[in-house]
Parts: C-alpha cells; sequence; structure tokens
C-alpha cells in the first residue's frame, strides 16, 4: 500500500510527516467545492454548486499559503475566526477561454468547475477570483464552509479498477497523477494499460521530468465507456463515453476537451489525485489542457507522444502555447501586462522570467534571424506580434521539437520544487 494513502487509518501520522503539529486548523481530509462560471463577454457571476468531501489529501503539503503562478483565477481558504490563509491555488478555465471567443459577445453560457481543497476543521472563508486579460478581478465570490454542515455531501463507493504505474518513496510529498480512460469499453482496457504506460514512458523521457521522476506518483485508472471513441460534432458523431469528451471545442477542429468536470472528478472517486492526464480511445487529431485542471490528448493518434507531453505542459506547469498566427479574434496579450505563463513575455517585467538564461549581451528581443540557443523571439501564445518567446522551438510550439526548451524546463522544475520542497 502506498505509504501516503495509509493516511486514511493513521491520519495523525500525515501532519507528523509534514512538520504540522496535531492542532493544526486542517485535517487529513478533502473537500470538493463544485462550481457553476457563467456569463457573457461583458459580467460573469461566480456560485456554488455543491459541497462534497472525501477521506484522504492528495494535495500539496508544503507552501500552503501561496501559488507558484498567478494563473487566470485562485481560490483561498481562510480560517473564519483568525482570517489566517490556511490553503491557496491558481487555475485557468475553459469558460475563461471562451470568454475570448466571439460567441461569448453575444450568447451567456454557463461553465462546470470543480476544486480540491483540504478540508477544514473549523469553519473558513472560501474566496474564489477570476481575472481578466489584462489581470483585473472580472468576478469573485465569497462564502463560508462550515465542515460540520449536514448537506456536505460524501462521496464514496467503489473506485474504478485501476494500476499504478509508477510510485514514489516521497510518502505525503510526492505529486499524485492519474490518467483516466476516456472511450474505452471494458475490452478495451488492456490497451487502455498499454496506452497510459507510453504516456509515463514519454513524460518521462523529457528533461526535467525525469530527473525528479521519484516524486511523482502515476495511477491509471480504468473508468468505462458505453460507447468506444469520442464525440466529433463536425462528423455528426456522439457517443456516451465516461467523461462526455468531445472535438470542436469553441468550433475548432482539434480542440478535444469535456465540459463535465463533475462527472471526470466522480469517475476518480476512491483514488488519490491531484492532476489529471486523460486518454481518448481515438485515432483523430487533437488535444486540450487547461492549468490546474485537466489534459486530454487522443492515444492513437502517430504524434499522441509528443501531444500527451505538451498537453501536460500546459495542465501542470502552466506553460503556454508559442505557435502564432495573424488572424486571431481577440488578444490574450497586452503590452502593459506581463503574462503570468513562465514562457512567455512582453518585455513588461522580463526580470523575472528567462533573463537569467540569456547570454551576456543578448540582443532583447532577439532577431529572427540570429540562432541562439536562448534568446527573445517575437511571437507566441497565438499573437505574432508584442509577445515573445525564449527559443525557435520547443514541445510548446512544435510535435517535431525534441525536447522542452531551455526556458521551459526551468520553469517545470522551478514547479517541481514547490510542489515537493
Amino acid at each position: 500500500m502506498n505509504l501516503k494513502y495509509s493516511l486514511f487509518s493513521l491520519g495523525s501520522l500525515f501532519f507528523a510527516q509534514t512538520g504540522m503539529a496535531q492542532s493544526t486548523p486542517l485535517t487529513d481530509n478533502t473537500l470538493r467545492i463544485d462550481y457553476i462560471f457563467s456569463g457573457d463577454a461583458k459580467h460573469q457571476e461566480i456560485s456554488v454548486d455543491e459541497l462534497r468531501s472525501f477521506k484522504g489529501w492528495a494535495g500539496r503539503t508544503t507552501h500552503m499559503d501561496s501559488v507558484p503562478l498567478r494563473g487566470n483565477g485562485q481560490i483561498t481558504m481562510r480560517d473564519a475566526k483568525s482570517g489566517k490563509t490556511l490553503y491557496k491555488t491558481s487555475f485557468s478555465t475553459l469558460f475563461q477561454e471562451w470568454l475570448g471567443t466571439e460567441e461569448a459577445t453575444r450568447t451567456r453560457r454557463a461553465f462546470e468547475n470543480v476544486f480540491l481543497l483540504p478540508m477544514p476543521k473549523d469553519s473558513a472563508r472560501i474566496e474564489i477570483e477570476l481575472y481578466d486579460f489584462k489581470n483585473n478581478i472580472a468576478s469573485s465570490l465569497s462564502h463560508t464552509v462550515d465542515p460540520h454542515d449536514i448537506l456536505i455531501r460524501p462521496l464514496d463507493g467503489k473506485a474504478h479498477p485501476h494500476k499504478y504505474l509508477k510510485k514514489s518513496p516521497m510518502g505525503s510529498k510526492a505529486i499524485d497523477v492519474a490518467i483516466v480512460a476516456e472511450g474505452y469499453q471494458e475490452k478495451d482496457m488492456p490497451e487502455f494499460y498499454k496506452h497510459a504506460q507510453i504516456a509515463v514512458q514519454s513524460l518521462f523521457a523529457h528533461e526535467p521530468f525525469n530527473k525528479f521522476e521519484d516524486r511523482f506518483n502515476i495511477v491509471a485508472v480504468a473508468a468505462p465507456s458505453v460507447d468506444e471513441g469520442v464525440s466529433i460534432p463536425k462528423k455528426n458523431l456522439w457517443k456516451n463515453t465516461a467523461i462526455g469528451s468531445h472535438f470542436d471545442t469553441f468550433y475548432s477542429d482539434r480542440y478535444l476537451t469535456t465540459l463535465r468536470l463533475r462527472q471526470l472528478h466522480d469517475a476518480l472517486k476512491g483514488i488519490p489525485y491531484e492532476h489529471i492526464i486523460i486518454l481518448a480511445n481515438t485515432d483523430n487529431y487533437g488535444g486540450g489542457g487547461i492549468y490546474n485542471s485537466y489534459m486530454l490528448t487522443t492515444a492513437r493518434h502517430d504524434d499522441f507522444r509528443p501531444v500527451v507531453v505538451h498537453e501536460f505542459g500546459h495542465s501542470f506547469a502552466g506553460l503556454a502555447d508559442e505557435y502564432y498566427y495573424d488572424d486571431q479574434f481577440v488578444e490574450f496579450y497586452y503590452p502593459e501586462i506581463e503574462p503570468w505563463e513562465p514562457n512567455l513575455t512582453t518585455l513588461k517585467d522580463f526580470d523575472k522570467k528567462w533573463k537569467n538564461l540569456l547570454p551576456k549581451n543578448a540582443p532583447i528581443p532577439t532577431p529572427q534571424n540570429e540562432c541562439p540557443e536562448i534568446g527573445v523571439f517575437e511571437g507566441g501564445g497565438y499573437q505574432s506580434k508584442g509577445v515573445y518567446r525564449g527559443c525557435n522551438d520547443c514541445r510548446m510550439k512544435t510535435n517535431e521539437a525534441k525536447a522542452f526548451c531551455p526556458v521551459c524546463q526551468q520553469a517545470i522544475e522551478r514547479l517541481i520544487r514547490f510542489y515537493t520542497e
């Protein structure tokens, strides 16, 4: 049995191992808060949908009161009496991305979102904020959670069949990743486990993940689907699958996501997890990754290996896409705002990015005809102008790149250390 999850019966050991006294204001259980984010490009709202709870805590046990990246939103848990920050995390959402589409200028929509927090011992104040593309607070909500509330529904029941593909010797400090089957019927599960193993091998073939391989627990979860494959709306192909994913998100052919966040998290009941990789049983090309939410990609396509690593760069490390177009509907980045993503800059506050990696006297920005290993090259984050990346090519730019560039490697390593040290 994984040392970390002997917590279920030896809860107090968790706090002893992490240096927290038994008087800690947190328990070793998880509070799951389901929210609805709704609105349009002009007005957004946050509503609490349901509170759930389950045994064990698979989130980080260090730096509980701070975040490594700003994200597009943050959620903070404070002790209701003292106001002390008990836990804080940052995130991005599909809802906020949708706000940048043309549809959001004429339609209101609602999106599910799910967050996992350590269960407090006493009443706690939850504060959640969503930021717009200029880093202003676009919407916020504050509400109190009483851990003894009889309407907090326990999430129990039998877990889906699962196998650990990697276990860390770090116990409670390890990073927990669940790989979830999507579009695999019961008969397909041997194939799913093979695909999950390929995903693990692909991820840890890359620096710096291979350097910190012993800091990860990875479990493959065989959530069965009624139908084989996944939905492709442009082909009028709709499937009944474990987490209801589909291509054509925001009418983009290859954008594969799920809007069913509650369904996704329900599929992981009884299994410790913090980060989520979803493998779709299809050879149709596509994927998607959302910071601190989930990533999804196709397991039967020839580019499965590079794409699963690329999308995990989004969902785990908050890395931005480094490719760009000339015809974007909306700007995601503005010259007066430094991007929170560690691999892009507008030069507004470049000193905090990868300036430490540049050769001495390197030109900023770097001319496109120069080819140093690291520079400041214009084009990234879907925008051809005003946004800069660190290298000519990278796993976050093309499938042909052999590795994460040094800028992304530095960002990933900093995040792994934040979670585990």
